[in-house]
């Protein structure tokens, strides 16, 4: 497993080792000693995926608490990893990437900063752990196409939903 550093502070790509053969492929993703002798201390304590297709775009959200363990299980997926800490440096600094079910890649996301991610393939289920409970009251969310933030997608007219539209929870 290779763990690179990011462009954003506390943001890590993380490579785990594949292996290849005629029958397919097997990639271990997550074995928490490895990760703590590689320096990612995080313990996680709910794992969730979400199912979507071609174009969805879900956007940007966060919060102040949460690392997140980000990974693509199947498809291809465009993701932009934002920080969201108005006290830091990096305010508002992004960076994207290639998550894919070829490449393996994983993100390690920190708290304050915010996720989102377009769906490149025909489907793609997105897959995070978390170091602390779902907690819609503490989420952030950040427009996907706020022309403030500057973010660059590659698809003009994406599917989103009405949050990400608006850049806040519906009631």
């Amino acid at each position: 497993m290779e763990v690179c550093l990011t462009k954003l502070d506390q943001v890590l790509l993380i490579k785990p080792d594949i292996f290849e053969d005629f029958r397919g492929q097997f990639v271990e993703t997550y074995h928490e000693e490895i990760y703590q002798q590689k320096g990612i201390g995080v313990h996680f304590k709910q794992d969730d995926i979400s199912v979507s297709s071609k174009h969805v775009l879900r956007g940007i959200h966060g919060d102040y608490e949460n690392w997140k363990l980000i990974s693509c299980h199947h498809g291809k997926l465009y993701i932009i990893v934002i920080n969201n800490r108005n006290e830091s440096n990096q305010y508002r600094h992004w960076q994207s990437f290639i998550l894919s079910d070829r490449n393996r890649h994983q993100l390690l996301v920190p708290p304050g900063f915010g996720n989102g991610y377009l769906v490149l393939s025909d489907m793609a289920i997105f897959h995070y752990k978390q170091s602390s409970y779902y907690n819609p009251k503490g989420q952030f969310t950040l427009r996907w196409n706020d022309p403030e933030l500057g973010l660059w997608w590659p698809a003009k007219n994406p599917l989103v939903s009405q949050r990400d539209e608006l850049g806040h929870f519906v009631d």
